[in-house]
């Protein structure tokens, strides 16, 4: 596999795998990630930063100033574990029951902390600051906007920000930077049909709210085929039905609960207009009510296509332009709430290896990377932070 000679030294190679071993053995759960921050607070100490702590409740940060002034960049790094028991036997597998490193936070985290010592080493050469963003709680939690409400970005006030996230889509040695829609919106809903309960021998004298609710399903998938440009994808998705008590009584309510994900901003705008539109249209069709609750996890993961053009130039000079791809995904990401608001770019570093058997993709109990991947993440990260600083 060849890459460029990297940034870092052996030492430093060894004590990222070593740092990420040590956190994917003691996970914590969103907003519950206080050891982990406490070692990254510790860490950023001892390179002499100033480090706030408590950012969005358990987030950590700490800025590398460089000589001369400049721009500003934030980079950030997820540190929440899933609620998920690990079945690996390797010597670093979690120590919590039920909880689990199954999505690279882990991998995240240290690579961050990695680059942050080598910018501190760099930092006479460097013009400008780089924001160093340790974040809770990506996996549904809202950790993104609540270190946004505690104003991280009022702090930094960064031109840009950049992040990343091993891929076990990817083998090792690739890596993906994709110009805009990278990753979709999360929505979920939970759909409550209200109707008249009767014998099922009887159905006349009820209001079917199952019936209703197998129509309202089948109708909003013309969100996708009538009301969307087909070039735009949108994916609706009724996940969970709920409903009855026997097997010959028409039940009073039936429940739904499902996701909408889509890429493109202005359809996701639209979405709830349409979602309401089909459950109340199918709803008084039946004679039935219907109760909606429609939130909203996740933005679209778009980046910006200067930024990825930068992160892409970075990744080529590590792994080879032949190496480089691009990659979309309906699965969702809390980054996007700082994209949102500052232009930049969202990376995937393959982690993928066949040939030892680390296949097992995100979220799953035997997820794990062939850590040769943190020290190729670390250097595009790094990489891709000197050249925005040298813009």
């Amino acid at each position: 596999m060849p890459t460029a000679t990297l940034s870092f030294t052996e030492a430093d190679v060894r004590e990222l795998v070593e740092t990420r071993r040590d956190l994917h053995a003691h996970p914590e759960l969103g907003f519950q990630e206080v050891r982990t921050a406490g070692v990254v607070a510790d860490r950023l100490r001892a390179l002499g930063l100033e480090v706030r702590t408590g950012v969005g409740r358990t987030g950590v940060t700490a800025v590398v100033e460089g000589a001369r002034p400049g721009r500003r960049v934030l980079l950030r790094a997820d540190m929440d574990a899933l609620p998920i028991t690990e079945e690996n036997e390797a010597p670093y597998r979690s120590r919590h029951p039920g909880v689990m490193h199954a999505c690279g936070h882990d991998c995240h985290t240290a690579i961050l902390l990695t680059v942050a010592r080598q910018l501190v080493r760099e930092r006479a050469g460097l013009a400008g600051a780089v924001t160093l963003c340790f974040q809770p709680a990506e996996e549904g939690g809202g950790g993104a906007d609540a270190m946004i409400a505690d104003g991280v970005l009022e702090a930094a006030r960064p031109d840009a920000a950049f992040g990343l996230h091993v891929w076990q889509d990817l083998p090792l040695g690739t890596v993906a930077v994709t110009p805009g829609p990278m990753m979709a919106a999360v929505d979920e809903f939970t759909v409550t049909v209200k109707g008249v309960g009767a014998h099922a021998a009887m159905p006349q004298a009820s209001r079917d709210p199952v019936l209703c609710l197998a129509h309202m399903i089948t109708a909003l998938q013309s969100i996708a085929s009538r009301n969307t440009d087909p070039l735009r994808e949108v994916v609706v998705s009724a996940t969970q039905l709920r409903a009855g008590t026997a097997f010959n009584i028409i039940p009073m309510t039936a429940t739904m609960n499902g996701t909408c994900r889509v890429f493109d901003p202005a359809v996701w705008e639209a979405l709830p207009v349409h979602f309401e539109r089909v459950c109340r249209g199918v709803a008084q069709a039946f004679g039935c009510e219907v109760e909606m609750d429609y939130r909203r996890h996740h933005r679209p993961t778009v980046n910006d296509p200067e930024m990825a053009a930068l992160a892409r130039a970075a990744a080529a000079e590590v792994v080879g332009e032949e190496r480089v791809t691009t990659v979309r995904t309906m699965g969702g990401e809390d980054f996007s709430s700082f994209l949102a608001r500052v232009p930049g770019c969202f990376v995937a570093i393959g982690s993928r290896n066949e040939a030892r058997g680390l296949v097992f993709d995100h979220h799953h109990p035997r997820f794990d990377v062939d850590e040769e991947c943190l020290a190729i993440g670390a250097e595009v990260l790094l990489r891709t932070t000197k050249r925005f600083l040298a813009s």
